[in-house]
């Protein structure tokens, strides 16, 4: 049995898709069962269970073999405690680049390393998996496209390899279904590093639209963010893109590596969430 965490949101869902794909018993762990057996494949388990509370996680546990875990739970000791008692033999976690960072004044790279630690500090077998930024968060700009083909986009001038959830759900899963990546780090991609503005090219194309990229400044950025998230978090996106403590435009092999598949590009994850925007 594979127990997944997150299992409805970008990543977790893909990893669900990829274990029960491959026909392997899956569970889902999730607050509403009820809610959630409709996002879910057919076959896949949906269980109750709190990630901040361990104690609630017991029967979600129960005859589980590898976990797939999302990073900066209250209690990651005790999380990866109550794991170890119900015999897992693995655990896949997901991280971030910065993770390996020194500077844990950057409030995004702390707790990743922080979640890192306490993975290696169990004594449990384990998998980081450490991608660039996803594809997915082109979402958020789709308030914009929906009012116009207007899209504000902050830090115009930073290229990432962004990838597509689907491919980390495949490498995720891969690394849950085998020994061979335990110990190990790995940093998946996509296949060509974009700017913001290629995106939204890209975005527009699939869509059928001229969307325009507005590219912001700086400090408009800096406004535009702290409206919308804490501002230890708008330091941390500073650190990484301004600052340039994060490079996110290396691409890597490691999805054709594990899977043995070359990653989708930006426009295929375009095409596939086109009616998402519309």
């Amino acid at each position: 049995m594979y127990l997944v965490a997150g299992a409805t949101g970008n990543v977790g869902s893909e990893v669900v898709k990829a274990l029960a794909g491959a026909g392997e018993p899956t569970r889902a762990l999730v607050r509403d069962p009820e809610s959630a057996r409709a996002k879910l494949p057919e076959g896949v388990e949906a269980v109750a269970g709190d990630l901040n509370k361990p104690e609630s996680l017991v029967p979600a546990l129960n005859g589980v073999r590898a976990v797939f875990l999302l990073p900066g739970y209250a209690d990651m000791p005790g999380l990866l405690a109550e794991a170890k008692k119900a015999g897992v033999e693995q655990v896949v976690q997901l991280s971030g680049g910065s993770a390996g960072n020194s500077d844990l004044s950057n409030a995004v790279t702390r707790y990743m390393a922080a979640t890192e630690a306490a993975v290696k500090e169990s004594g449990l077998p384990w998998t980081f998996l450490r991608p660039s930024a996803f594809m997915a968060n082109a979402l958020r700009w789709l308030p914009q496209i929906q009012a116009g083909d207007e899209v504000r986009v902050t830090f115009p001038n930073v290229p990432t390899a962004s990838i597509d959830p689907f491919d980390l759900g495949a490498v995720a899963a891969r690394a849950m279904l085998t020994d061979e990546y335990r110990g190990e780090i790995l940093w998946p991609t996509g296949s060509v590093a974009l700017r913001p503005a290629e995106q939204v090219a890209i975005l527009g194309g699939a869509l059928g639209r001229d969307l325009r990229a507005i590219e912001l400044s700086n400090e408009e950025a800096r406004e535009e963010m702290t409206a919308a998230m804490p501002v230890e978090y708008v330091d941390a996106f500073f650190d990484f893109y301004v600052k340039g403590t994060l490079d996110e435009s290396i691409v890597r092999s490691t999805v054709k590596d594990v899977t043995g598949r070359e990653p989708r590009t930006f426009a295929e994850w375009a095409a596939a969430h086109a009616d998402d925007f519309r």
